[in-house]
């Protein structure tokens, strides 16, 4: 039999690259498998009333009931803290139900909470609209500008939530900045870094107090499971994972398994799509039809500086700007061959969408551009297909819709 050392988790190694394979997890599990086991049940039984007297006094830590905890879950949350050198993370079953969980638990009536305006549309929607109704107050300042952010705050702001990078336009702020000055006041920082993942970033390292990750981006990777996941210090973490328990927003734990499973690829997938986006980009910068490109590896990007020194890659997402109306710019994402027209990103195939029809269709040319959204914008999330045909199709799509 292991030892109850042997069998505790271990660090195995400090790169990206093996905790992404062996980080958070037991060196032994039942029935001597190699992969993480499915645990598919939605309560655990006790062996005797003393058992669980035990349990209910704390001096056995194990599961009770499906909403407060699962073994395959836990297993995918050691592995995010790990991958973000965090003391602990939290499941969720979607980035949104991380999101919002998170803030709820960090804030009541009567908070003020500053949000970049370039955060994801339906955080801003429940950060200004709903909580709105529960007395939380918010302002939002412009992308990336951290004096108009030290400007907001007031002795009522609890929070202060931002991207890295940003999307679409892939805008990444000072992190460094952030941190001191909220901690400084004592308010806490949140940042999504789903664009990042662990491999290029790593907001903790830089004074942040949580990480949020949309898992059905690149940790899961192929476009197959809805995920979420906090990651933090203990005590937020806790906080966050005591209002799950009440709201009920737990991940399965078949998703949490594909979730792991898409984990152990994570650095190798994430490489080659920062290959693959940075030589889009660059064709794309020098392509006659295309007006302008938004890639934080790209010295024309306005935070290439800030995200040349916090970032070990620049991520898998290009957008860009091609000459045309909606119409014309429609044409050519039609005539690329390998990306499929879809929301989302992170995943093995390549990914290409109009915002302005994807996810602003219900707005006017005007509505849009009011947001930042023109009618010629493109987002190209790469997958992990070739580098040379992938920018071949995009400039013959490009040249063939001239």
């Amino acid at each position: 039999m292991p030892s109850d050392q042997q069998s505790k988790k271990q660090e195995p190694g400090r790169t990206t690259e093996t905790r992404a394979v062996h980080g958070g997890e037991p060196r032994d599990r039942a029935s001597d498998s190699l992969a993480e086991p499915i645990v598919q049940t939605a309560t655990y039984t006790f062996a005797s009333t003393a058992a669980l007297v035990e349990y209910m006094e704390g001096k056995v830590e194990r599961e009770e009931y499906g909403r407060y905890g699962n073994p395959t879950v836990r297993t995918l949350e050691e592995k995010i803290a790990s991958l973000e050198g965090t003391d602990d993370a939290v499941a969720f079953s979607s980035g949104m139900a991380a999101v919002t969980t998170a803030i709820l638990a960090l804030v009541k009536s009567g908070s003020h909470v500053v949000l970049f305006s370039d955060c994801y549309r339906r955080t801003r929607q429940f950060v200004t609209s709903f909580l709105d109704r529960f007395g939380v107050t918010s302002t939002l300042v412009p992308p990336a500008d951290v004096d108009a952010m030290q400007a907001a705050l007031t002795p009522q702001t609890r929070l202060v939530i931002s991207e890295a990078p940003t999307n679409p336009y892939n805008n990444v702020v000072d992190l460094r900045r952030v941190a001191a000055i909220c901690r400084e006041r004592r308010i806490r920082t949140m940042i999504d870094a789903t664009f990042a993942t662990p491999v290029n970033l790593r907001p903790a390292e830089h004074g942040i107090d949580l990480v949020v990750h949309s898992a059905t981006k690149y940790l899961s990777g192929h476009n197959d499971v809805l995920a979420g996941a906090v990651a933090g210090p203990n005590g937020l973490v806790s906080l966050v994972r005591d209002l799950r328990h009440v709201l009920g927003g737990v991940l399965d734990p078949h998703a949490a398994y594909l979730v792991h499973r898409g984990i152990k690829t994570l650095a190798v997938r994430v490489k080659q799509q920062n290959t693959n986006a940075l030589a889009l980009a660059q064709a794309l910068e020098g392509h006659p039809r295309v007006r302008r490109v938004w890639y934080p590896g790209l010295a024309s990007h306005p935070h290439h500086a800030v995200a040349k020194e916090l970032m070990t890659g620049f991520g898998g997402v290009v957008t860009f700007a091609v000459k045309g109306d909606l119409a014309s710019v429609g044409r050519f994402v039609d005539a690329c061959r390998i990306p499929r027209i879809a929301p989302s990103l992170g995943g093995v195939e390549s990914l290409i969408e109009q915002p302005a029809l994807m996810s602003y269709f219900e707005l006017s040319t005007e509505q849009r551009e009011a947001v930042g959204i023109t009618d010629d914008l493109v987002r190209y999330a790469v997958g992990i297909e070739d580098t040379d045909e992938l920018v071949a199709d995009v400039l013959r799509a490009l040249d063939q819709t001239a």
